[in-house]
């Protein structure tokens, strides 16, 4: 049985990570300085 890092790609793996982490960034870390609220909520609640 092939391991899952066997099949799956390099540039596959990097577009992976990228995605996760401007998703974390964007709509899971909370702000302090954003009164408690991820970026997108607060960009929502400005606009």
């Amino acid at each position: 049985m092939e391991s899952y890092w066997g099949r799956i790609t390099f540039d596959q793996h990097r577009k992976d990570i990228d995605y996760y982490n401007i998703f974390f960034y964007n709509f899971e870390r909370l702000q302090n300085k954003l009164n408690g609220l991820c970026p997108m909520e607060y960009r929502t609640k400005a606009a």
